[in-house]
């Protein structure tokens, strides 16, 4: 927890900037080691050399991409979607339906937010009809059962909230009509399209629980409600409806646009947003050494922010804490003068409180050579000369 009293000077040596993230020698990179992702206590550093320009990197905390999409194999229910990683708090899978479920299932372990990367459909629960498209997320409190249809493929991602619950973040000083007004949040509705569901049986119920899976069968359909009432129900959230904080003056961390929380991770939406235009200012993410947690971006919509010629659209990266990281060495000449005015892409961050673990990934789901694209950067690193 950040501290209390947050009216300390902090000390400045060597005559650096007393405003981070601006106005700062051009001829410098600045660097964040903070503590409880961004919220914490926080000195920054003032580098001659980017702070990852490193020759070569390996081990566990080595950065890495990866491209689920283009090795995930279709699968009729979301329990059999490509694991991709986790941990005790949170598991992040990838899945393709190739259309209708056939089935319900309901989650057993937890929360289960399903962002749609493509596709469109319905999904049919215990309390009524939901539509969505891509760019929706769906959060599905635990135990609801579920499924969907839809007349073709649909991909998503799914972030599970294992044994807790996913909640709003507190907009403080924003106010609670800031990022998205929760009057936006659509909620499933007992309509014609849910009273016309096939009501005959049988009718199969895939319960996940401990990650196992346990079949329960109905000779009807368990979709029955007539009504219902109650502060517990699923949500759906577009990605066009998030309208990110900005300052035009100082570059903000992706923390200002946290969407969810839960108990150990929050989710944030990275979406369009003008670029900041004060002179001083740094136009692009700052680096930084946050130590405290573990990051993973999934790339949805739009023109992305650097390294396009590694990852595009449907790909995600993964960032464990203990390195540096920040702007690629695509973006790094845009530090202070950036060519957009706008920056045009959606994307959805990860920020684990604990370490991930990834999963055993078919072959060619992780994209070769990204941590080693960094080495870009020593083009521009002037002590790198006198490395042997």
């Amino acid at each position: 927890m950040a501290p209390t009293w947050n009216f300390a000077r902090p000390h400045n040596e060597g005559g650096a900037t007393t405003q981070a993230h601006v106005d700062f020698a051009r001829d410098t990179y600045e660097r964040e080691i903070g503590r409880e992702g961004f919220f914490g206590a926080a000195s920054h550093v003032y580098h001659r050399n980017p702070p990852n320009a490193w020759s070569s990197i390996e081990g566990a905390a080595k950065p890495r991409a990866f491209n689920p999409a283009s090795t995930a194999t279709p699968a009729a229910s979301p329990w059999d979607a490509q694991p991709l990683m986790h941990n005790a708090h949170v598991r992040v899978r990838y899945w393709r339906a190739e259309g209708s479920m056939d089935h319900l299932v309901r989650n057993g372990d937890g929360d289960e937010l399903v962002f749609i990367h493509q596709g469109a459909g319905s999904l049919f629960c215990d309390f009524g009809h939901l539509p969505f498209e891509s760019g929706d997320y769906l959060v599905l409190p635990r135990g609801t059962m579920w499924r969907i249809e839809s007349d073709g493929p649909v991909e998503a991602l799914l972030v599970e909230s294992t044994n807790a619950s996913y909640r709003l973040p507190d907009r403080g000083m924003l106010g609670r009509h800031a990022l998205f007004d929760p009057g936006v949040l659509a909620r499933p509705e007992l309509d014609g399209a849910f009273r016309d569901q096939r009501k005959a049986g049988p009718w199969q119920v895939r319960v996940k629980r401990r990650n196992a899976q346990t079949v329960v069968t109905f000779p009807f359909n368990p979709l029955d409600a007539v009504s219902w009432k109650g502060d517990l129900y699923p949500v759906r959230l577009n990605v066009r409806d998030f309208r990110p904080v900005t300052s035009h003056r100082v570059h903000l961390p992706p923390s200002a646009h946290t969407t969810f929380l839960s108990d150990r991770f929050v989710i944030c939406t990275l979406a369009p947003r003008p670029m900041e235009s004060e002179p001083g200012a740094m136009k692009l993410p700052f680096f930084h050494s946050n130590d405290d947690y573990d990051e993973v971006v999934f790339y949805h919509r739009g023109r992305l922010r650097g390294r396009s010629a590694i990852v595009g659209e449907g790909t995600m990266t993964f960032h464990p804490s203990g390195v540096v990281h920040g702007p690629h060495p695509e973006a790094l000449p845009h530090m202070f003068e950036h060519p957009l005015k706008m920056l045009e892409s959606y994307s959805v961050m990860i920020d684990t409180r604990d370490a991930l673990e990834i999963a055993d990934l078919p072959a060619g789901t992780e994209i070769a050579g990204y941590a080693e694209s960094w080495t870009g950067s020593i083009a521009v690193a002037p002590d790198a000369q006198t490395v042997p």
